[in-house]
């Protein structure tokens, strides 16, 4: 927006720059080209009437007058007599041409600038010289002519001074203008800088942040009526966080309580239906505690107390697949890690403590999912500003509704281990990886079974960007 007013400003200057000086320097052109016309013309008439005169007095007149224009001025003075006499015959004599033929027979001056747009590289003027008579001089016939041929370099270098100066002068005032429009634009979007930059705050999850109300009336109630938003939607936010926080962190204390007495129950129980019911209770009460974890770490993820920061994502995965490993072994689950992206031990940008859930969850699905002695495969791979992790099971992976619906809170899908999860595990996922700029997808695994495909912002890159 910035650019924009200040072209804007710019332009505008330059309009009344244009409106305003160009007419005056043509006019300026014209006048010079009038007064060197006028003059040149003048002093050929003066010459012309020397000439016409014919005596002895008027012809060293015009002789004088003739060297002392060639020496003062950048022209030249060109003399012809057609009625016979021989006056100042060491001027130069013009060659015969359309404007002799007009001035000498026919009496009419011409003027001649040698180019249609604005000049050429002399002026010439023809003026004809008519005999004296007893009615005055200049009234009886034509009797030669003087032409006077003036050079236009001079005028061509003033007409240079002109334009430049002015052209420069515009340039100054536009540098002025865009200098002045820069500020004036930076005051003016000032109030919008401070709300983009509430919106960008607000975007990546800090409630917090609020506008200062400055500027115009318009943004001040724009920043205001975004203040008020923002202070509700926190208020509610947070009301949520505790209320789910809470009531996660008070069911966990029954729930451990309730199964700490089942296990009582079926360890004092010898009837094997009772046995069953009592198992069966146990394992509800244990998906309800996991449950209940889920939500507290859901909770927890939404609340985004901590900036991202570089962390090695190598070391991170060595070290979660160390603690996973003797999980798998029991179910003859292998966990392979491959990829180019292991030994050069790329940093991504993330969270302390977010991508060790990220595994922990990932993982724990695709075991959930593996048959006995299949391969867990875990790849990591470097491609530009990103680092994509990769997760690939050989399970009975998911149909494309299921891929649409597998974020979705409490929407679980189907494991071979008899166990059902909390519904909550990729929702967690997906939360904490979006939250440190990254994105999460399903894909089918080649060969079979699902690939979950994290990708996340390279070390390298800014985190603003």
């Amino acid at each position: 927006m910035n650019r924009q007013l200040i072209r804007s400003y710019i332009l505008l200057v330059a309009v009344a720059i244009l409106l305003f000086t160009v007419p005056v320097a043509f006019t300026l052109t014209k006048q010079l080209r009038d007064d060197t016309e006028s003059s040149v013309k003048r002093e050929a008439t003066t010459m012309a009437l020397l000439l016409g005169n014919g005596d002895r007095a008027s012809c060293q007149a015009l002789a004088q007058m003739a060297a002392v224009y060639d020496v003062e001025t950048p022209g030249t003075v060109q003399v012809v007599s057609t009625n016979g006499r021989t006056c100042a015959p060491d001027l130069q004599k013009p060659a015969r041409d359309a404007a002799l033929a007009q001035a000498v027979p026919d009496g009419r001056s011409t003027t001649d600038w040698g180019s249609s747009f604005i000049w050429g590289r002399n002026l010439v003027i023809t003026v004809p010289a008519r005999e004296a008579t007893a009615a005055g001089a200049g009234k009886g016939p034509v009797a030669g002519a003087v032409r006077i041929k003036y050079s236009t370099g001079e005028l061509t270098h003033r007409l240079w001074t002109i334009w430049g100066f002015r052209a420069g002068l515009a340039v100054a005032v536009l540098g002025v203008a865009a200098l002045i429009g820069a500020v004036a634009a930076r005051r003016i979007t000032a109030p919008l800088r401070e709300l983009n930059s509430m919106a960008s705050k607000f975007s990546d999850g800090d409630l917090t942040a609020r506008s200062p109300v400055t500027g115009p009336p318009e943004t001040q109630t724009l920043a205001r009526t975004l203040n008020q938003g923002a202070e509700r939607l926190d208020t509610l936010v947070a009301s949520q966080r505790i209320f789910v926080a809470d009531a996660s962190h008070q069911l966990r204390t029954p729930l451990t309580a309730l199964r700490l007495s089942l296990d009582n129950i079926a360890d004092g129980v010898d009837d094997d239906f009772v046995r069953e019911d009592v198992e069966q209770a146990t394992a509800e009460v244990v998906r309800m505690s996991r449950l209940v974890n889920g939500l507290l770490v859901l909770a927890r993820a939404e609340a985004k107390v901590t900036a991202a920061e570089p962390l090695p994502l190598g070391e991170i995965v060595v070290e979660r697949l160390s603690v996973w490993r003797p999980a798998a072994d029991e179910r003859g689950v292998t966990i392979a890690l491959r990829g180019s992206g292991v030994d050069g031990r790329p940093s991504v940008l993330a969270s302390p403590g977010h991508l060790d859930q990220v595994l922990d969850n990932v993982l724990s699905n695709a075991l959930e999912v593996s048959p006995d002695g299949s391969t867990i495969t875990v790849r990591v791979e470097p491609k530009g500003d990103e680092v994509v992790l990769s997760v690939l099971d050989q399970g009975p992976g998911m149909t494309d509704a299921g891929k649409a619906r597998a974020f979705d809170r409490f929407w679980r899908g189907q494991g071979l281990t008899g166990r059902s999860g909390s519904g909550l595990g990729l929702a967690v996922v997906k939360q904490l990886v979006t939250d440190d700029g990254g994105t999460v997808a399903l894909r089918d695994a080649p060969g079979g079974g699902l690939c979950v495909e994290i990708r996340l912002r390279a070390a390298t890159q800014r985190a603003g960007g």
